[in-house]
């Protein structure tokens, strides 16, 4: 059994830790998440973590989006319309049919 204290994590690992950090109320992109996992450029490798996300809604994968603030992907419900419905309900701004990432965008310490 691997020890999390002496091996370093996955990027899927490092991934939904960080997603789990998303608070309510809040948005990550796909490239914020694959940047503060240590691989900038990976958005597309973000996303398919969250298309397979095993551990919702623990890993709030509805709160990751693209980097223009568009809603993209989302299996649950009826999909992205879900997704708003739920973000929205969170209390995030949107701007439109985009998440106003000025004011909804996650700023971790």
């Amino acid at each position: 059994m691997k020890n999390k204290n002496t091996f370093p994590q996955s990027f899927k690992e490092k991934v939904y830790a960080l997603t789990r950090q998303i608070p309510k109320g809040k948005v990550a992109t796909y490239g914020q998440l694959a940047e503060l996992a240590g691989s900038p450029g990976a958005a597309r490798a973000v996303g398919m973590c969250m298309k397979t996300n095993p551990f919702a809604p623990v890993v709030p994968c509805h709160r990751v989006l693209a980097s223009d603030g568009r809603l993209t992907g989302y299996s649950a419900g009826e999909g992205v319309t879900t997704k708003r419905q739920m973000l929205l309900k969170e209390g995030v701004r949107f701007l439109g049919d985009r998440v106003n990432l000025k004011v909804s965008r996650w700023q971790p310490n």
